[in-house]
């Protein structure tokens, strides 16, 4: 279907409220399936990346991880990013944070600040801003995910719950994706004279 990147959003800086049992559950079941689908991810071209908060998971979840991104690296046939322990609003901070650093070390003035500079330390940003989000479930809200990201992203909302989301369920975001007419700000294109 064209492809080349796809971001999925797999636990929320938020999801640490749950009960404990839960997340303990999710995170094994994490861990066992980087470990049980890393050799075919890799054999079909797959480089896996993590963006978020690292620090809170246990060494050998962090160890997994790393071994999978290391093992992917220099695959490009698709870029499969799991963003895990991460929300919008950290990922903001973050990138702040790691600005504030290059001014006080006296690398960068404040006036050189601009949405290019901060788009580079946000945690997507060497794979680009996503050109469709998709939201399934029946919400219709972002839920604290790649808010600096989706600022010129198309939103496609599903009814359906995600284990129910196929094949034909992405084609048909992607064929609506395909009728979208993306503007970035700008007026609509003029339509052509008989077209």
């Amino acid at each position: 279907m064209g492809v080349k990147t796809l971001t999925l959003f797999a636990f929320s800086s938020e999801n640490w409220q749950r009960p404990r049992a839960e997340v303990r559950l999710l995170l094994d079941l994490f861990r066992r399936t980087i470990r049980r689908e890393i050799d075919s991810m890799h054999a079909n071209g797959v480089r896996l990346s993590f963006i978020g908060e690292r620090s809170h998971f246990s060494d050998a979840l962090r160890r997994e991880m790393s071994k999978a991104e290391e093992k992917t690296l220099g695959n490009d046939a698709l870029s499969l990013v799991i963003a895990i322990d991460y929300g919008g609003r950290w990922d903001i901070v973050e990138a702040t944070r790691r600005i504030a650093r290059e001014c006080a070390a006296g690398t960068l003035s404040t006036d050189e600040i601009d949405e290019s500079h901060v788009g580079r330390h946000m945690a997507l940003s060497q794979f680009g801003a996503p050109d469709l989000f998709i939201r399934t479930g029946g919400e219709r809200r972002v839920s604290n995910f790649l808010l600096w990201d989706l600022a010129y992203s198309e939103l496609y909302f599903s009814d359906e719950l995600w284990p129910d989301f196929n094949d034909e369920s992405l084609a048909n975001a992607i064929e609506w994706f395909a009728q979208r007419q993306r503007r970035f700000g700008r007026l609509p294109q003029a339509v052509a004279p008989g077209g």
